[in-house]
């Protein structure tokens, strides 16, 4: 599948799986008020929260279809990074937010209705599952999809710990394991909110993307393509995790065909790395760069 219609084709995931995940939770959230349950409550906040970065990740897809124009020479691809970010902090908020509301009911437990709670919950794992199953079928590089799918995971954990403290409070009346629960959850995706944004920060930061170590890349042009003296000036970032950039200078031997040169090293780089967006600087002696500066101080 080519990867503009994987790219489509993980749109119409995200715009299903924002309408499956929207339209529950709202019965989740009447849910919850009338059951006095945390874990509900809990698990409709993230899917409120899903619904909102669902769309913002959808919408972010579709704008990074847009082509590139004066302004933006790269196009609009890097907004599902930033949508990616966005949901990852979010997240994050939602989590200290269920942990601070844990530890009050934790001082001062109250009446939870185990029945409805039991109810609503089990509802609300199968459209989790549903969702979880529509998004698990995408491209898993797409960072912003991935992002999308931990939401979604956090309201299948949500839902599944609902469930359990409903059935523990139907059958010994043991209010805490309401919050406790939810406690855990909040844990748990609090690991996996974290990565995405450490990984979208990287991205937005210009770090070179996790598989591709410079000094390797460095030694395979030179050992490979024997009139390469000196390869510098190495810059390796990403767009998206699907689209690697590169620019570096090659120092080449006097005489070296550089058509020939530029083949083969643009031929290696996606071979080898996987990048074939490259911008490449051949020369013979001393650095075009170092040059410039040099005729400057004088």
């Amino acid at each position: 599948m080519t990867t503009r219609r994987q790219n489509t084709n993980d749109e119409r995931r995200m715009f299903m799986a924002m309408w499956l995940t929207g339209g529950f939770m709202i019965a989740e959230v009447i849910g919850g008020l009338l059951s006095g349950s945390l874990a509900l409550l809990a698990d409709a906040g993230h899917m409120l929260t899903d619904t909102a970065s669902l769309a913002l990740a959808w919408l972010a897809a579709r704008a990074g279809r847009r082509p590139a124009d004066q302004l933006r020479s790269y196009g609009y691809q890097r907004l599902q990074i930033i949508a990616a970010f966005v949901n990852g902090i979010t997240f994050i908020v939602i989590v200290v937010w269920i942990l601070i509301e844990a530890v009050q009911r934790l001082m001062q437990p109250i009446e939870v209705l185990g029945g409805m709670m039991l109810v609503v919950a089990v509802l609300g794992l199968m459209v989790n599952i549903a969702a979880f199953a529509i998004l698990h079928g995408g491209n898993r590089a797409n960072l912003n999809l991935r992002g999308a799918l931990i939401h979604v995971i956090g309201d299948l954990l949500g839902s599944v710990a609902a469930i359990s403290a409903a059935l523990i409070i139907l059958w010994t009346g043991w209010m805490p394991i309401d919050p406790l629960l939810s406690v855990l959850v909040a844990l748990l995706i609090l690991r996996s909110a974290w990565h995405v944004v450490r990984h979208s920060t990287h991205i937005l930061l210009e770090g070179a993307p996790e598989d591709v170590d410079v000094q390797t890349l460095r030694e395979a042009l030179t050992d490979s393509i024997p009139v390469v003296h000196d390869v510098h000036h190495v810059h390796v970032w990403s767009l998206t995790p699907e689209h690697p950039l590169l620019t570096l200078h090659l120092v080449v031997a006097p005489g070296a065909d550089y058509d020939a040169v530029l083949r083969q090293a643009k031929g290696l780089l996606v071979q080898r790395f996987g990048i074939d967006h490259t911008t490449i600087q051949i020369e013979q002696e001393q650095c075009a760069d170092e040059q410039t500066a040099n005729s400057k101080a004088c």
